[in-house]
């Protein structure tokens, strides 16, 4: 059996190509090659031998088959330590190949156009190249696989300080590259057939049962300096087989934190809820002042008094474009805040806030509610459920509501209500938000019991609690949360309602001339 050393090379993305093959003719291994690539190594004066010559059968079905063929797997697959496979080889005339060079079909690409044809998707679904690869790399004390143009370079490298050999340790490295990329390459697949059996929201669907089988692949794009506290190492991904970039783009400041991240999406949760202009401000996931209004720098500026202590360093949101006047009013009114996060920037108002070197400005673009479900990582698993979509009042849940005490509401009691249940809806429970108007006053989250988070709202609004309206993620299970209402002179309260004790808390809040609602729907958020 001739001991001359093989590569086989087929590939997609041919960036770097030629050199690496020409690099590799000049170590005396000889190149096999398939179509197009074949065409390529030719023209540029690199000597390769056609596949069909070594399997002695052509190409067919428009290039579907060319090297499923035992010459080529037996060649990638025998173990070169094993007696028995070395003699079966030579029986069947089975050459060794030593190194693969094979790039999929590009399919990702093909299909982020999201009106590719179907049929165009499936014939770019690359067959023999994930075949090649995966046999390559199962047997990689023997194959040197590369599936990325970027790692032609460190192979060369390795074999010219291995004299001509690719050392043990990079082999296994690419092998388990190889996995990871026809993993990917394999849910891009699968996500894209059934991204075309219905619309996204329709996957996620009342109607449809949750899947049995979650999949997950992530590409990590960026290391961040250091997790929730220095001693914890951290990186941020985003989903490998779609490509994507985050929901949103840094235009300006310093380096984006792991909180950070988490602040931001806090941000966009709140302010996703809102159809009219709106502003919060964020800190430590948690909204610590939240207003909604027709002026959006008022609307800012209602949102930050909310609890301006706990607004200083905090992370502001608005979900308009950020015009001049509302970039003054944020400088003007807090010395310090940590992110900017708005759809866009006029050109004079991103002018304005870059002046503040480490201002960290997020461009979101058009503010979409992603149509996926929700996934929290455990240690032992994960738990996937449907996403707590934002609460949109039309006029029939508006009339859905059921006033269950003699005070009744009036047409703007009811406008103040809805609004603090926006409000409390994206603040971790036990949640609390005082409300006057379209701008929260008194925010108490987290607690272990609602009681406290009650009396925390109230002492954060002061005075302001007089007349104002109370949300609570959840039912009330005793009488003393409202009695602390009544002791900050609260006018009305909306709830879910479903305790064991709903007659005791609508009898407390009719002794003291409460009104209160109930929305039939809880929304906690741990």
């Amino acid at each position: 059996m001739t001991t001359k050393r093989r590569a086989l090379i087929s590939v997609s993305d041919k960036t770097e190509l030629m050199f690496f093959a020409k690099e590799l003719a000049n170590l005396g291994i000889e190149i096999l090659s398939t179509g197009g690539t074949l065409k390529f190594l030719k023209d540029g004066g690199v000597c390769a031998t056609p596949v069909d010559e070594v399997t002695g059968f052509p190409e067919i079905l428009d290039g579907r088959v060319k090297t499923l063929h035992p010459m080529i797997h037996g060649g990638l697959l025998f173990r070169r330590d094993k007696k028995s496979h070395v003699k079966e080889a030579a029986a069947h005339g089975i050459r060794p190949i030593d190194f693969v060079v094979v790039n999929l079909y590009p399919f990702e690409k093909v299909t982020s156009d999201s009106k590719v044809p179907f049929e165009t998707a499936v014939e770019n679904i690359d067959i023999g190249g994930p075949s090649m690869l995966r046999s390559a790399a199962k047997n990689f004390e023997s194959v040197t696989v590369v599936c990325d143009p970027s790692d032609y370079a460190r192979v060369l490298a390795d074999l010219k300080a291995h004299d001509g050999h690719v050392s043990l340790p990079l082999r296994r490295e690419l092998a388990e590259k190889v996995f990871q990329r026809t993993a990917v390459y394999d849910q891009a697949i699968a996500d894209f057939f059934r991204s075309r059996s219905g619309s996204k929201e329709e996957a996620w669907s009342k109607d449809k049962p949750l899947p049995e089988k979650v999949l997950m692949s992530y590409e990590k794009v960026q290391d961040l300096r250091y997790g929730e506290n220095p001693h914890q190492r951290a990186a941020f991904y985003v989903p490998a087989w779609k490509k994507q970039l985050p929901a949103f783009r840094q235009l300006h400041g310093k380096e984006l934190s792991f909180n950070n991240f988490l602040d931001i999406e806090g941000a966009l949760d709140v302010i996703r809820e809102f159809e009219e202009p709106a502003a919060c401000v964020v800190k430590h996931s948690n909204p610590c002042g939240v207003a909604e209004g027709r002026c959006l720098s008022d609307t800012l500026s209602n949102a930050i008094e909310c609890d301006a202590m706990s607004a200083f360093g905090g992370i502001l949101g608005i979900n308009r474009p950020c015009d001049v006047k509302t970039a003054q009013m944020a400088l003007d009114k807090l010395h310090f805040f940590e992110v900017f996060v708005a759809p866009s920037y006029e050109p004079a108002a991103l002018r304005l806030l870059k002046e503040r070197k480490n201002l960290r400005l997020i461009e979101t673009g058009p503010l979409t509610v992603p149509a996926s479900g929700d996934l929290r990582f455990l240690a032992s698993g994960l738990l996937l459920q449907d996403r707590d979509l934002p609460v949109r009042f039309g006029s029939g849940l508006r009339h859905q509501l059921q006033v269950v005490t003699k005070a009744k509401l009036s047409a703007s009691d009811l406008d103040d209500l809805l609004f603090a249940f926006k409000c409390v809806k994206v603040v971790k429970s036990n949640a609390i938000v005082i409300a006057t108007g379209r701008q929260t006053v008194g925010i108490g989250a987290g607690q272990m019991s609602r009681v406290d988070s009650v009396e925390i709202a109230c002492r954060k609004a002061g005075y302001r609690t007089d007349g104002a309206t109370l949300a609570s993620d959840a039912f009330f299970p005793m009488p003393d949360a409202i009695e602390v209402a009544h002791d900050y002179k609260i006018r009305a309260i909306i709830q879910p309602g479903g305790s064991i004790r709903d007659a005791e808390i609508i009898a407390a809040c009719d002794r003291f001339g409460i009104a209160m609602a109930f929305t039939g729907e809880r929304h906690f958020r741990h």
